[in-house]
């Protein structure tokens, strides 16, 4: 290569903001039995919470998980990881798998996408009453 190719790669590197991760694959989901053991991350595995193992995405990636067959979509936070496998490519929580409608299938074709964006804040509510602020002065 020559040095304008070189150059050109270069300046296309550094204009081109991180690419998102995105995936499909199949899934799974952790078995009852692995309730209260420990994350890779440290966290203890709740079946009830919306989490997953996934073999390379840093801990505490939000990762939107769509089920291909029937539409259903979940977003989950990484806190453990699994083996890399041809097979799978995320491991999910009883909750998760509820929620995509796959725990009678065992595993489904999934689609995978980080979500970059901050969750909305909630503004504090608004008084009930102006006597209700009245009053507590």
């Amino acid at each position: 290569m020559n040095i304008c190719s070189i150059v050109l790669i270069l300046i296309l590197s550094l204009f081109n903001g991180p690419a998102n991760y995105a995936a499909n694959g199949k899934a799974s989901f952790y078995a009852d039995r692995m309730h209260g053991h420990r994350t890779a991350s440290g966290e203890r595995y709740d079946k009830t919470q919306l989490t997953a193992a996934h073999a390379t995405l840093p801990f505490h990636t939000r990762v939107l998980v769509t089920n291909l067959k029937n539409g259903k979509s979940v977003v989950v936070k990484i806190n453990d990881r699994m083996a890399r496998s041809r097979h799978h490519v995320i491991d999910l929580s009883k909750a998760a798998a509820q929620e995509l409608a796959m725990v009678r299938d065992g595993t489904v074709a999934v689609r995978l996408e980080e979500v970059t964006e901050e969750p909305a804040q909630q503004d504090a509510p608004a008084a009930v009453s102006g006597a209700d602020a009245n009053a507590k002065l």
